[in-house]
């Protein structure tokens, strides 16, 4: 895999990412029970399961949480990215809703003070494990191909995914127990 490789997929991530948040930010602007109906599952999904925990068990949470879809995103790749582009669309649907319901809500200021501190770290690493899951189905396809043995590009991949993902969101998943509620805090 060359950087060149690498920095394709991250652009393609990137691209699909963003475009599924736009689509749910404008879908949820045109009929807000969209947005509303992604904020109930939100909430009775993942909020229900972490209320009253102390931050440091709201972080392991959060962390595995993360984990399972960094995972997700890049092992997705095993079905020749269609997993993984799905979980990256369906991702970025939830939070281009829930993103526009809490800005309607609450203002831009809000939803950036809420997401920014842990987000800089953690949409990185969702992007990267997508951008190796899309290089996941690239070894495949070549190894399907006769060209390359995608077991040693699979052993490659996933050693990006230990160093790079993996510390990311654990410093995310800390951020997001321990400051990001004070930051709400101060703005509630």
């Amino acid at each position: 895999m060359s950087d060149r490789a690498l920095l394709g997929a991250i652009v393609g991530t990137i691209i699909l990412f963003i475009a599924s948040l736009a689509v749910a930010i404008t879908a949820t602007q045109t009929n807000p029970s969209i947005g509303e109906g992604f904020v109930t599952l939100f909430k009775d999904a993942i909020l229900g399961e972490i209320n009253g925990d102390t931050p440091a068990i709201l972080a392991l949470k959060v962390f595995l949480n993360n984990l399972q879809a960094c995972l997700l995103l890049f092992l997705g790749g095993a079905s020749l990215g269609v997993l993984t582009a799905f979980v990256l669309a369906a991702n970025g649907l939830v939070i281009g809703a829930i993103i526009e319901v809490v800005r309607e809500q609450r203002g831009l200021v809000f939803v950036l003070a809420a997401i920014a501190p842990h987000g800089i770290f953690e949409v990185p690493a969702f992007i990267i494990a997508g951008a190796l899951g899309f290089l996941l189905a690239r070894e495949l396809w070549r190894d399907l191909q006769g060209k390359e043995d995608a077991g040693v590009g699979a052993v490659r991949l996933g050693r990006y995914f230990l160093t790079i993902v993996v510390p990311l969101i654990a410093v995310a998943a800390i951020i997001e127990a321990f400051i990001t509620p004070e930051i709400i805090q101060l703005l509630a």
